[in-house]
C-alpha cells in the first residue's frame, strides 16, 4: 500500500518516478552531497535508486511537500512536484535489531529551512515508525559538521551514542519508551494517513 502522512506545515508522500528529476538536481549541490554523505548520481542512475527505493521492503522514502507550495488541493497519489522541498528516509537494516530504525532528513530547499519544516516532517515519520513497523528505538548518523541536524535530532531527545573520528560523524539514539510514545503521538494526533494501493503511485 502507497501511504502519504498530511500534517500542519508539510505532506509526506511516497518517493515517485516525477521527482527524479529536482532530485537529481538537488544532488548536483556539493553541500546537500556532503551533508547526506551521497555520491553524486547521472539522472539515470536517479532513476534506478528511486525504482530500488521503492522496491526496498527495509527502507521507507518519503518526499517532503511544502503545503504553502501546493498547487490546489492536495491528491494523494499525485507527485505535487512544484511543492517539493526534500525527502525523509527511514532504514531497518539492522540485522541485530529489525526494530531499530535509521532516520535521515533533507531539507533541500534554503527557502523551506528555518521554518520547522524538518522537524514536523521527522515527527511524524517517527510514528508512522512507530505506529506501523513497530520501531522502537531510532537512530541519526549525522556528520559532526552537520550543525542544523545535530541540533534538530538533540531537540527532540536524541543522545549521543558514539562518535567516530574516522567518518567525522556522530551517531544519536532515541529509544521509544512508553512516555515518549505518547508524547510522540500526542505531537502528531493531527496526522492524517491517506492510503493506496502502491500500483498506482509507485
Amino acid at each position: 500500500m502507497a501511504v502519504s502522512l498530511e500534517g500542519d506545515k508539510v505532506i509526506l508522500v511516497p518517493y515517485m518516478e516525477p521527482h527524479v528529476p529536482k532530485y537529481h538536481q538537488w544532488m548536483q549541490d556539493p553541500f546537500l552531497l556532503q551533508a547526506t554523505g551521497s555520491d553524486p548520481l547521472s539522472l539515470q542512475e536517479e532513476y534506478t535508486m528511486q525504482q530500488s527505493w521503492t522496491q526496498d521492503p527495509l527502507k521507507r522514502t518519503f518526499i517532503v511537500l511544502d503545503k504553502e507550495f501546493v498547487d490546489g488541493e492536495f491528491v494523494h497519489g499525485d507527485s505535487h512536484v512544484e511543492a517539493m522541498i526534500g525527502d525523509v528516509n527511514i532504514y531497518m537494516n539492522d540485522l541485530d535489531d529489525p526494530q531499530m530504525a535509521e532516520i535521515e532528513i533533507m531539507i533541500a530547499e534554503p527557502k523551506s529551512r528555518g521554518k520547522g519544516l524538518g522537524k514536523e516532517s521527522v515527527l511524524m515519520m517517527m510514528a508512522y515508525a512507530i505506529q506501523d513497523l513497530g520501531i522502537h528505538v531510532f537512530r541519526a548518523k549525522i556528520g559532526e559538521s552537520n550543525s542544523s541536524s545535530l541540533h534538530l535530532f538533540r531537540k527532540l531527545g536524541f543522545e549521543e551514542a558514539s562518535h567516530s573520528e574516522i567518518f567525522k560523524e556522530v551517531t544519536l539514539e532515541l529509544p521509544v519508551t512508553k512516555s515518549k510514545h505518547e508524547e510522540l503521538l500526542k505531537l502528531v494526533n493531527y496526522v492524517v494517513k491517506h492510503t493506496l494501493p502502491c500500483a498506482t503511485t509507485c
